[in-house]
């Protein structure tokens, strides 16, 4: 027999789930942890996976409108064949006190559940998702199958009866319900069935008291749901009010609205103006900086370091002895000036948006009164701000991280609140990828909390994760790559990406063709045709879009090389000829008035790219829901040449049946034809209609 090997014990224990005892001469002697398989055993057996929508695993917050639904779905599951029952809970942020939706198994395979949240308040909502066992619809299901399969159920009926019996019992002892008299009416009726139920012998007459739909409406109304399981987490939906998914802005820089040559435009100038804008159909009228400008590195004509007497700076150089953030340049009238053209432009119904800059010249009144604020060069001199080997010698920026940004910080919160309290609710926020991130989701909680109605454009052409965190963290809208989205293919692929991808339920796109700093080459001494095309696009690929004031007189001078101005007015005052002979100024409204008439351009996430032989010709379309509003778009991309080919419409996604007819009204052209099958031939060209825009209207309807 062979020798009997001792192994010496080690003496590193492994602690899960355990707790070591004291150490005996045979070595550790781990004990198992008192009442951890008990707490397993009870733990729920549903899991709740896979919820959407969230953003980042829940740590941002959704984005919705108010009148919006938005579709929730999760994962839900359990061992076995119970059946299941699940709700989305729902409340205010700033309130403790849930509501509920239902959802419905919509792929038992898949274990795939969804509901719908219909959102009235511009608000924030937190919402999550709890599961339960639906005890009696189990039994309910399983005593249906087994006297379908012509099997004895007197058991079954007895354990179903004592389900309906301990629901009463509950029922009796529950007050806090939101529906007293309804609770008051199914104690009587079960009450009722269960006594019907006692006094009768006969298996199948019980089987119809306890299966009928009455019993069941019952018993759903108050299900057991002290086992329920809660999803692990809570997850925010911030409503926003209709301006912020659509809208057609006017940027105006307000020195350049005079009519007179040389002399700075005031409010009362642009007040003038108000009602021409009105007239081509735009909702918001949105401001370049409107503070005083400093005088230390002034920049004269096209960005010269070289200042003359005469030139007025860049507004972006905020701050003087006049004032700062809080403060109106003098040239441009006064503060109730400024009222006064807030006033008529609601008046017109349209909002005014301000441009806030968190950015200094070098006299702004806060270097005197905090340095603490302001970054020094190590022989005293103020640091001022470079995109290398860019310089902005007229600017310098604040230090958000500095000993005292808790006071600064605040300071530039109280900025928004000044406005705000002005009756400003949209701010367009100048290179936001360039401050601190945690500074903006603070800040636009800390504004919205007060102004809940308050809208914030990032204006952030940065890399593509920054642009995504910005509107993460509560950036209403965004500027886009739109600019530089000329192609065919480029366009398709960037939209298809932010409508199909994640992005869709924080990012909303607000495409401008051009801003103050960027000019595409595109547009370069370009046609008329070019501008319509890019103006086109913006106003229909999305239901936000921004125009420049001097695009629609078809402003092409660029500088060589460069996609920015030649002699732009971020350096001087334009005076324009706002009727000046090759403006686009009807065709804008005509836009404008199509997207207001037609729903399906209001929406985004409705936008689908459809077949067209020809490169240079794109077809997309918007569709509502119930297909009561269907607008398709042919563009040809091409400012110079004209293009032809055939374009197929989606027959099918439209509810039109194979091989039949809709009704098209060319709303460009005011043109009305019928259609039968799929396809149709565009003749486009510069010299007449780059674009045909559709409104469709089926006459054979699939069945």
């Amino acid at each position: 027999m062979a020798q009997e090997r001792k192994i010496k014990p080690k003496k590193t224990p492994i602690i899960s789930g355990s707790d070591v005892s004291d150490v005996s001469k045979r070595g550790w002697v781990i004990k198992e942890k008192k009442n951890h398989l008990q707490d397993l055993a009870a733990s729920s057996p549903i899991t709740i996976e896979h919820v959407s929508p969230q953003i980042s695993a829940g740590r941002f917050a959704v984005k919705r409108e108010v009148g919006d639904t938005m579709e929730v779905w999760a994962n839900i599951f359990k061992d076995g064949h119970d059946l299941l029952k699940a709700v989305i809970l729902v409340r205010y942020a700033d309130s403790d006190e849930w509501w509920e939706a239902p959802m419905y198994e919509i792929n038992h395979g898949l274990a795939l559940w969804g509901g719908d949240l219909w959102f009235g308040d511009n608000r924030r909502y937190i919402y999550t998702i709890e599961a339960w066992v639906d005890e009696f619809g189990t039994w309910r299901d399983g005593t249906i199958k087994k006297l379908e399969a012509g099997q004895n159920v007197v058991l079954e009926l007895v354990e179903g009866a004592d389900i309906v019996r301990k629901t009463l019992e509950r029922l009796k002892k529950t007050t806090d319900v939101r529906d007293p008299d309804a609770r008051k009416r199914d104690i009587a009726f079960l009450t009722d069935v269960l006594k019907a139920f006692d006094a009768s012998n006969d298996e199948y007459e019980c089987a119809d008291m306890l299966l009928n739909d009455e019993v069941l409406e019952a018993m759903d109304r108050w299900p057991d749901r002290e086992q329920a399981t809660r999803y692990d987490r809570e997850l925010e939906v911030f409503v926003d009010r209709e301006r912020a998914p659509f809208g057609a802005w006017y940027e105006m820089d307000v020195r350049s609205q005079g009519t007179e040559p040389g002399v700075h435009g005031t409010f009362k100038d642009a007040e003038a103006r108000l009602p021409e804008i009105k007239e081509m159909g735009f909702d918001v009228v949105y401001l370049m900086p409107i503070h005083p400008i400093g005088h230390t590195h002034r920049k004269g004509k096209n960005n010269s370091l070289v200042c003359e007497p005469w030139d007025v700076g860049s507004p972006y150089a905020i701050g003087s002895e006049e004032g700062g953030h809080k403060a109106i340049h003098p040239q441009l009238g006064t503060m109730d000036d400024f009222r006064s053209f807030v006033r008529r432009a609601q008046e017109l119904e349209m909002e005014v948006a301000l441009d806030i800059a968190i950015q200094c010249s070098p006299d702004h009144p806060w270097i005197k009164e905090h340095p603490e604020w302001f970054t020094f060069r190590p022989d005293g001199t103020i640091k001022y701000a470079e995109n290398p080997p860019k310089k902005y010698q007229d600017i310098v920026n604040v230090d958000f991280y500095g000993p005292e940004s808790d006071a600064m910080w605040m300071e530039l919160r109280d900025i928004f609140m000044f406005w705000a309290n002005e009756g400003i609710r949209i701010f367009r926020v100048d290179n936001p990828h360039t401050k601190s991130v945690p500074f903006w989701e603070w800040v636009i909680r800390e504004v919205q909390t007060v102004y809940p109605d308050t809208i914030f454009l990032a204006e952030a052409f940065t890399r593509p994760p920054m642009m995504q965190m910005l509107a993460k963290i509560g950036f209403s809208q965004s500027y886009s790559y739109f600019a530089w989205r000329e192609s065919r293919h480029d366009l398709e692929e960037y939209f298809n990406e932010l409508i199909h991808s994640e992005m869709r339920e924080y990012f909303r796109p607000n495409l401008f063709p051009t801003t103050p700093d960027i000019m595409p080459f595109y547009l370069h001494d370009a046609p008329r045709s070019a501008f319509i095309i890019r103006y086109i696009l913006a106003a229909t690929l999305s239901p936000s879009y921004g125009m420049l004031n001097g695009y629609e007189l078809c402003e092409n001078d660029g500088i060589y090389g460069r996609e920015e101005f030649n002699n732009s007015e971020k350096y001087e005052i334009k005076t324009r000829d706002w009727n000046a002979e090759g403006n686009i100024k009807d065709l804008i409204a005509t836009i404008n008035w199509i997207r207001g008439e037609n729903f399906a351009l209001q929406l985004y996430e409705n936008l689908r790219f459809y077949t067209s032989e020809n490169d240079n010709i794109m077809f997309y379309g918007k569709m509502t829901e119930n297909r009561d509003n269907m607008i398709f778009v042919a563009i040809s991309l091409d400012p110079y040449h004209g293009q032809a080919g055939r374009i197929w419409f989606p027959t099918e996604e439209m509810g039109v049946s194979f091989g039949g007819r809709f009704w098209v009204e060319e709303l460009l052209s005011g043109r009305e034809f019928e259609v039968r099958g799929n396809e149709l031939w565009v003749n486009l060209y510069p010299a007449g209609n780059q674009a045909e825009i559709y409104r469709v209207t089926p006459i054979d309807r699939a069945s």
